[in-house]
């Protein structure tokens, strides 16, 4: 089944420098908070962020559109971090912006970091094992359905459904505790 709308491969310029510019402008945001909610680190989350575009820049005349572009994006995004990070994904909390360079003009990307630090929710979504936090966050803050989330992270889809039927309980058991 092809997408359809302006999430799809067809949506951009063929040439990838120019679709690189626009995926980056479309996607950007996106691409930098899964980074960042996979390190818990901004920096390694540029970094990865600029990988993943790099990757996205050398593979763009062989990705066929059998899925959305945010799918696709999602899918180098997942899997760059989870090469950079290994085993120790999640094992930091994400930063303080208070120990953040002072005195700087605060990005758009560095304010959405920032709100998503801040959620108390997500300080819950922290403490579930790894694969409900990402079920979590790929579901409810990239709004990706559970076959996308299957793709991106290659699994089948009735995991993915099993993995956030479990996550919601455990949140829900999670959040009564806090009360």
């Amino acid at each position: 089944m092809k997408p359809a709308g302006s999430n799809t491969k067809a949506h951009f310029p063929q040439d990838p420098a120019q679709a690189l510019e626009q995926l980056m402008d479309s996607f950007g945001a996106i691409v930098m908070r899964t980074a960042y909610f996979y390190t818990g680190d901004r920096h390694l989350a540029e970094d990865i962020s600029q990988d993943v575009f790099l990757r996205v820049y050398r593979k763009w005349t062989s990705f066929r559109g059998d899925s959305s572009v945010k799918t696709w994006l999602t899918t180098i995004t997942v899997n760059v971090c989870r090469d950079k990070m290994g085993v120790r994904m999640f094992a930091e909390q994400p930063t303080d912006p208070g120990r953040m360079e002072q005195g700087r003009t605060i990005g758009v990307e560095e304010e959405a970091l920032r709100r998503l630090e801040k959620s108390e929710v997500l300080q819950h979504v922290l403490r579930l094992p790894l694969p409900y936090q990402e079920a979590l966050y790929l579901y409810y803050y990239l709004e990706l359905s559970t076959r996308e989330i299957a793709e991106a992270v290659s699994s089948p889809e009735g995991t993915v459904r099993n993995r956030l039927h479990r996550a919601r309980e455990a949140l829900a058991r999670e959040m009564k505790k806090e009360e």
